[in-house]
């Protein structure tokens, strides 16, 4: 996963029911969960506040990578697939994903 600064991406303000439904799938591969209980220990909520995501509660944390915490999965305007991670001093990354990390 390549890091990269909120000023470098410009993200979808809405995202389609497809799109929403795209990006849960993705998040089932990615995290290797059969979704009844991916939806169990990580509820994706759809909102639209600043720009378009599916996000996780605060209380359905998902550590993801060195105390990196899952909190939303979005897409930009050129269709990259974004996740935003807080770090463990609570600090918001935006990580690009790829089809090599669903692959992999």
């Amino acid at each position: 996963m390549k890091t990269v600064t909120v000023s470098q991406l410009i993200f979808k303000k809405r995202l389609s029911m497809i799109e929403q439904r795209s990006l849960k799938d993705y998040v089932i591969k990615w995290l290797n969960y059969p979704e009844e209980k991916l939806d169990d220990i990580l509820h994706l909520q759809y909102s639209e506040d600043v720009f378009g995501k599916l996000e996780s509660k605060l209380e359905s944390e998902i550590t993801i990578h060195n105390n990196e915490y899952f909190r939303y999965i979005t897409l930009t305007e050129d269709n990259q697939i974004i996740i935003g991670v807080l770090d463990s001093n609570k600090f918001l990354l935006h990580k690009i994903l790829s089809l090599d990390e669903l692959l992999a």
